[in-house]
């Protein structure tokens, strides 16, 4: 493997770092609120898939009824 300066290395950073082509501030926001929606929807799913199956649990094995 070749020995590269830290000069060499932080030139080639900066060089790799203005390739990146970063989100606006609206393409943020909008994947934060649907990360967020997503989020919930799912947590509202998990809690009535919980919620069900600790009903058949109960049902099933007649606790705490």
């Amino acid at each position: 493997m070749a020995k590269i300066t830290p000069g060499q290395f932080f030139r080639q950073v900066r060089q790799e770092v203005a390739k990146v082509t970063w989100p606006s501030r609206r393409e943020t926001t909008v994947s934060t609120a649907m990360v967020f929606a997503m989020v919930v929807l799912a947590s509202v799913f998990f809690l009535l898939v919980d919620q069900f199956f600790a009903w058949a649990v109960k049902l099933i094995f007649g606790l705490g009824a």
